[in-house]
């Protein structure tokens, strides 16, 4: 099965044990802590199998026998058999004949199942059952999402060293096609290191070889159109104007809007295009946006699929990007980099993303001062008195922000290089999530009470959780060093560390943090919660100044909530931050993809539900996961509804009755926001229209 880039062999990242009792199979992602069960009728007991057997790439393989299938937590499927792909439905059962097929799943991992007919395939919404006329052999594969960059780049400060650094880029893509718009289809960018001459390992030649970008040899440029480089495969070469070159014709991206926002343009254009031509191939989906733009287009999507990247890209050219912007789905992150050569190292990791790339205009430059507030009586946590530069980037037209370059941003999220090298050095672990949560201040008992509960309420993810009260320094201290997955702190920060009850433990003097994510509620905690990322950890959530009690408690509540339910750390702080008046004084910083638990349906969501009076308005937003990037499609568990929607985004208004929404709600645990009300699906009641 070959060897796996993290260290070991694939089959040591993903395994697949017995169930207990031996009725299915536990497969377990021990990189990105996902599990998913596959459960029998009868008690089974797994053999290896060849994994180079399967036509797609998996970790692993075994075989067992077996007269039927249940498959949970599949969010999405397909059955590829005699006649071609066809897609899962949900709420329907479909007969299918003699022969072999392959169940490709997606779930909290990959899953493809070789199977022989007949067969009966029933679809609910977080669960898939395949039933057989008689007891067969059945070969599962299973392939983590978990991706990390093939090889390493290094390169000088110089802007043509640069590009060629991130001509590399399309080098991780497995196809040039329009199913790259697919997220598993498109691999993870070379990492780059800075240093005294340019390097780049053998094999990493871009694959388009009759598309490239021209762009001047400025740094600025370059992080430009890294994202549009990489999704094309196409190369950056110098020129004395921004181009993009397809099959030898020219193509301006300088336009009347200017250089960076014709970059967006293009990128999003294609990226959006390619979503809607990949449909016309043998997986046949019912995509929404394909039939709401189709007319819209002058080029007949069936005769664009299969076409060279060039081919579509000169069709893809010819459309206006007004014709079809209010379609393409909302973009996942938006990043202001500041353009110097401290911006490199990142940059593989926003390309990773699609994000778009902006150079920061000068942003408004703060320095928090000392709060007049000094705690106590009057609810508010003062805890620090050191004093942070504060940047205000510009907002973009994304879920996400993100800022690298100096300062600590105000409405984004800080990125640091050191917290994607951290995540790539992410040893496998076995046993339960480990969640531990500290509680250093007697007047935040309540917010201690509520994430106790929130955290591993969930039976089907194995959470161990323990809850400390009063910790002091040398077990505070051990307790950062530790193998712990999530760390929720409430107390107080100031700038010589975390308080205790016999003194503080300053994040700075750690020998090595093992955590991966944490949580400081606490005021002025961003520098503690650098500290924390530079010495070793992943990602996490901190304040740029003081919070006031209450508020605090309804942001920590919420977000734990949030964090449980499988949101990362960027979008689910996006939600909680509406939940309260300091919201704004939170941010996440290091690696805002990071998170704690999968997503129970595969893709992350916020059901709006609006009263009317023939009843109710339903509007479902997504948003993104490890599991489901840009490109990822989604049907929501409506009865009625056949579509699939691209995500992220906000899906059209469903009009409901109060039956539906009741079932709706009961398919999974979710957020959301009752006539306006924030609440969750399994405690939202709704009545019957009089």
């Amino acid at each position: 099965m070959g060897s796996d880039e993290s260290g070991g062999r694939a089959a040591d990242r993903v395994s697949v044990q017995p169930m207990d009792g031996g009725f299915g199979l536990r497969i377990d992602d021990r990189i990105e802590r996902r599990r998913c069960e596959i459960r029998t009728n009868d008690s089974v007991e797994p053999a290896p199998a060849d994994a180079d057997a399967f036509r797609s790439p998996v970790d692993t393989a075994v075989s067992v026998t077996t007269d039927g299938l249940t498959f949970d937590e599949v969010s999405r499927g397909f059955v590829h058999g005699p006649d071609g792909p066809a897609d899962i439905e949900y709420f329907r059962t479909t007969s299918f004949g003699p022969g072999e097929y392959v169940l490709e799943l997606s779930g909290p991992v990959k899953i493809y199942a070789t199977v022989r007919g007949p067969m009966e395939v029933d679809a609910q919404v977080a669960k898939l059952e395949i039933s057989f006329e008689r007891p067969q052999t059945v070969r599962i594969g299973a392939r983590s999402y978990h991706e990390r960059p093939a090889a390493t780049v290094t390169t000088t400060d110089d802007p043509t060293d640069v590009m060629a650094a991130v001509s590399t880029f399309g080098s991780a893509l497995k196809t040039t096609s329009s199913e790259r718009s697919y997220p598993t289809l498109r691999g993870h960018p070379p990492a780059i290191e800075r240093g005294d001459e340019l390097s780049v390992p053998s094999g990493l030649t871009p694959p388009a070889e009759d598309v490239h970008v021209e762009v001047p040899e400025r740094l600025r440029d370059v992080l430009v159109v890294a994202p549009l480089a990489y999704y094309l495969g196409a190369p950056v070469r110098p020129g004395p104007e921004p181009r993009l070159i397809v099959d030898g014709q020219s193509y301006g991206l300088d336009g009347a809007a200017g250089f960076e926002t014709a970059v967006e343009h293009t990128l999003k254009r294609t990226f959006f295009l390619d979503c809607i031509v990949r449909t016309a191939g043998p997986r046949t989906v019912p995509l929404y946006e394909r039939r709401v733009i189709e007319d819209r287009l002058d080029i007949p999507v069936s005769d664009r699929y299969g076409q060279s990247n060039a081919d579509r890209l000169t069709a893809y050219m010819d459309v206006p990007y007004e014709a079809i912007a209010e379609y393409i789905p909302t973009w996942k992150l938006s990043a202001r980099v500041e353009p110097k050569s401290e911006s490199l190292e990142t940059l593989p990791f926003l390309v990773n993303d699609l994000s778009v790339i902006r150079s920061p205009s000068t942003p408004t430059t703060t320095s928090t001062s000392p709060s007049p507030f000094e705690g106590g009586p009057d609810g508010t946590r003062t805890d620090s008195h050191d004093t942070n530069s504060t940047v205000q980037p510009e907002q973009a037209d994304s879920l996400e922000q993100a800022w690298v370059g100096d300062g600590a941003p105000m409405g984004a999220s800080k990125a640091l290089p050191a917290a994607f090298r951290n995540r790539l050095d992410r040893d496998r672990r076995d046993g339960p999530i480990e969640i531990v949560v500290v509680c250093n201040d007697d007047q935040m008992l309540e917010e201690r009470n509520v994430v106790e509960q929130v955290y591993g309420s969930r039976k089907e993810l194995p959470m161990d959780v323990t809850v400390y009260e009063g910790l002091n320094t040398q077990r505070l201290r051990l307790l950062l060093e530790s193998d712990v997955d999530f760390f929720h702190y409430i107390g107080h920060v100031d700038d010589e560390g975390l308080e205790c009850p016999d003194g503080k433990v300053d994040a700075a003097t750690l020998d090595d943090v093992s955590l991966d994510i944490f949580f400081l509620n606490a005021c002025r905690s961003y520098q503690q919660g650098r500290h924390l990322i530079e010495n070793g950890a992943i990602g996490g959530v901190v304040t740029l100044d003081d919070v006031i009690n209450s508020g605090a408690v309804r942001i920590g509540k919420t977000l734990a909530k949030l964090l449980n339910y499988g949101f990362p750390l960027r979008s689910g702080l996006n939600i909680a931050r509406d939940r309260s008046i300091v919201g704004s004084q939170y941010l996440v910083i290091g690696d805002g993809n990071a998170d704690i638990a999968q997503v129970e349906p595969g893709v992350a969501l916020l059901a709006a539900v609006d009263s009317t009076p023939d009843g109710y308005d339903l509007t479902v937003s997504t948003y993104p996961t490890s599991e489901g990037g840009m490109g990822t499609q989604f049907r929501p568990a409506i009865p009625g509804v056949d579509e699939v929607y691209l995500c992220p985004g906000t899906l059209p208004t469903f009009e409901v009755t109060a039956e539906e929404i009741r079932e709706y709600f009961s398919t999974s645990v979710f957020p959301v926001l009752l006539d306006g009300e924030f609440t969750w699906s399994d405690r939202a009641t709704v009545s019957d229209a009089e």
